[in-house]
């Protein structure tokens, strides 16, 4: 099961990830994920929405590749989900572990 943590500022989390081991920064190495998608799994969520602007919303991931044990983390934007073909990955691997917690 995922833990969810409620940081102040999305910089807070992902501090306190990279204190966690989560060191790759899969915004950078999107293709590490688009090459083998079936590999990663989510570890931690976060969610973050603006104070004045619900568009400011944004979703910091700590993920894990389950073959190299390599972890790390993903930023997504509100927008990134329909523009961010790793994005839409991250949320589609969201929601399967959802319905298999069920």
């Amino acid at each position: 099961m995922k833990k969810m943590y409620h940081y102040a500022t999305v910089e807070k989390a992902l501090t306190e990830l990279k204190e966690k081991g989560f060191t790759t920064d899969f915004n950078v190495e999107e293709s590490k994920i688009l090459a083998k998608p079936n590999d990663f799994e989510i570890v931690e969520i976060y969610r973050y929405e603006g104070m004045s602007n619900p568009d400011d919303e944004s979703t910091v991931y700590g993920i894990k590749n389950t073959t190299t044990d390599e972890r790390g983390v993903f930023v997504a934007g509100n927008l990134s989900f329909a523009e961010n073909e790793v994005a839409k990955i991250l949320l589609k691997i969201e929601i399967d572990d959802r319905k298999n917690e069920d």
